[in-house]
């Protein structure tokens, strides 16, 4: 994955992914011009997508669930905690669509969301190395 300032706005950038190609931007309220999402909204994306695609969708088709349709909607909170630690809180909520899901199912589903792959890389504390080229 490759970050470059787009040179129209530093605020803007380009972010190749493998072939893709998308931008990020800042909100106008913190300097950017608000033209593609920020990075915690590309973050989210990442959390969205990982649970509902890759995590509850796989699961369904496997244990052969009538799982019609799934969405995830999510938000990002910063919460002090204590003193000057501060927590991040992802809030999810699952919407999903199969009148025929059993009691049983519908929790399963909850339960499996929670071992999302980015979910845990989130729960977890992580170590970002850094170098100059």
């Amino acid at each position: 994955l490759l970050c470059v300032e787009s040179g129209h706005v530093r605020s803007c950038q380009f972010v190749t992914a493998r072939r893709h190609v998308f931008g990020a931007d800042e909100p106008e309220t913190l300097g950017g011009k608000d033209t593609s999402p920020d990075s915690f909204e590309l973050l989210l994306a990442g959390l969205g997508a990982c649970t509902a695609m890759m995590t509850i969708r796989m699961y369904a088709n496997r244990k052969k669930m009538p799982l019609s349709k799934v969405a995830v909607r999510l938000r990002h909170v910063q919460r002090a905690s204590t003193g000057t630690d501060i927590r991040d809180i992802f809030e999810r909520v699952i919407t999903r669509e199969g009148n025929d899901l059993s009691a049983e199912q519908r929790q399963s589903l909850l339960k499996i969301a929670e071992r999302c792959p980015v979910s845990k890389t989130l729960r977890q504390n992580s170590e970002i190395a850094s170098t100059l080229a």
